[in-house]
């Protein structure tokens, strides 16, 4: 069984260069953080996520000079594919993830292109340069990290992987649900990607569906068409078997703009791949402003500050990330 990055690799608003993007409807989609978020006013109060390290289980990542910024944030890097050493990513995926975590650049049109511009990333390569892997692949990085999470000053782990739900009258007893669990156990926030497969019920992907680690769909903007994802595609709960509701929480998915795997270059991505890293963005600013809080602490402030969608709850959970809300 194989392991897929969430996100739409053939979405045509997957752009090579910043400059020259279409007006109007596609402006109306991109998602700028500050007019989400307004994020200045946590960056203004000195809260940035240093001192916060975000492990993504992805693709792996290039060395991209937004990572640079504030220091070379790349903290580390294991290749659990090909075994190599130096920092890479043919894919591009999880570079795209890493740096809506942790890029610290800005462009013109956009602002800041990362949540957390001076958390570091742990890259851990279990993505071939297709975007598909093996569980056993996906389970080896999770030894190691049960093992070297301290030592990297990992809290966060992000997950933008999935794969369909094999035992759907018991999904907990997915090895893959296990697993991460596992790294719940052990006091990690563990933020996983709910899948593309919905909108359905019962369509969130493995690992999404343990009951313990917070599960991310995609805030789906269906009024522009032309661009990114048509239509609803996050995945929606309840967990099969179960009355278990999911996802979590929500987060803004449609063609955003990150680091991409080459030279100077951003992309635009959409789903919940995008999602996942937005919330594992602001976990890291929320544990370098009180890093005394544990996994559930954190949980329990997304649940009582999540901003109602009016959608229905199978769709988002407790509703968006709120930061502002988090960070009071």
């Amino acid at each position: 069984m194989q392991t897929r990055g969430c996100c739409d690799e053939t979405c045509p608003a997957n752009v090579r260069k910043v400059h020259g993007l279409p007006a109007g409807r596609y402006m109306a989609m991109r998602t700028d953080w500050e007019e989400i978020f307004h994020l200045s006013h946590i960056y203004s109060r000195g809260i940035t996520g240093k001192g916060v390290a975000v492990a993504v289980l992805d693709t792996g990542i290039y060395e991209h000079e937004d990572f640079r910024i504030a220091g070379n944030r790349i903290c580390c890097f294991r290749d659990f594919v090909n075994g190599k050493e130096q920092p890479y990513d043919d894919n591009g995926h999880g570079t795209h993830v890493s740096g809506i975590i942790a890029s610290g650049g800005f462009t013109p049109e956009r602002g800041r292109i990362g949540i957390a511009p001076e958390a570091s990333i742990a890259a851990l390569k279990v993505l071939d340069h297709r975007g598909s892997g093996e569980i056993s692949t996906m389970l080896r990085a999770i030894d190691w990290l049960l093992s070297s999470y301290q030592r990297y000053g990992i809290r966060i782990v992000n997950i933008s992987v999935g794969m369909p739900v094999k035992n759907r009258e018991n999904p907990q007893q997915d090895v893959l649900v296990q697993k991460v669990e596992e790294l719940w156990n052990a006091g990690l926030v563990v933020v996983v990607a709910a899948g593309n497969e919905g909108p359905a019920q019962y369509t969130v992907t493995s690992p999404g569906v343990s009951r313990k680690v917070i599960t991310v769909g995609a805030l789906e903007d269906v009024q522009k068409r032309g661009y990114g994802r048509r239509g609803r595609y996050s995945g929606c709960g309840p967990v099969p078997g179960t009355c278990v509701r999911k996802p979590d929480v929500v987060a803004p998915a449609s063609a955003v703009l990150s680091c991409d795997n080459y030279g100077r270059a951003y992309k635009r991505r959409s789903g919940t791949s995008m999602a996942t890293p937005v919330v594992s963005g602001v976990i890291a600013l929320l544990l370098s402003s009180q890093p005394w809080l544990t996994n559930l602490d954190v949980k329990i402030r997304l649940m009582e500050t999540g901003i109602d969608c009016k959608i229905p709850k199978n769709q988002q959970g407790w509703g968006m990330i709120n930061p502002l809300g988090l960070l009071q």
